[in-house]
């Protein structure tokens, strides 16, 4: 089995079928190798847009097509792909209350779970403790290299 880590875009090279030759370049190379699966953590891009809303049901929405509403998700399916699983706590992003209003640029009065710039799930904030902790999801797709 083969992993991929990431595959980011520069701003200015999206929208050119980049990450779908990428993905595309990762199964052959474990293929090549042996491998005969490629696994990729995949942050859904529209996820950010609805922070309130689990991945669990997110990963379903689908539109009239019958293809995955999120589009780097539905590239995954596109080339073949398989959901796994969500994995609930992909990234834990740990911080002092301080430290969240300066990287948010928003301020937290009082304890409780803050819907924040990017993030695809709210920040939760406790005062009394000077805490601020983000866990961040993500979805397991499998490809078969076969």
């Amino acid at each position: 089995m083969l992993c991929a880590l990431q595959i980011l875009i520069a701003p200015e090279c999206r929208g050119q079928g980049l990450s779908s030759r990428m993905i595309g370049r990762m199964t052959e190379i474990g293929r090549d190798h042996g491998r005969d699966t490629l696994i990729a953590p995949v942050r859904p891009t529209l996820k950010h847009r609805y922070p309130l809303t689990p991945m669990e049901r997110y990963i379903g929405w689908r539109r009239p097509d019958g293809t995955h509403f999120d589009p780097w998700l539905r590239t995954h399916e596109r080339l073949g792909a398989e959901i796994a699983k969500v994995a609930t706590r992909s990234m834990r992003v740990p911080g002092s209350v301080g430290e969240w209003e300066e990287w948010t640029e928003m301020t937290f009065p009082e304890t409780g779970a803050y819907v924040v710039p990017d993030a695809l799930v709210p920040v939760e904030i406790d005062r009394e403790r000077d805490e601020g902790l983000y866990v961040e999801p993500n979805v397991w797709m499998v490809h078969s290299a076969g």
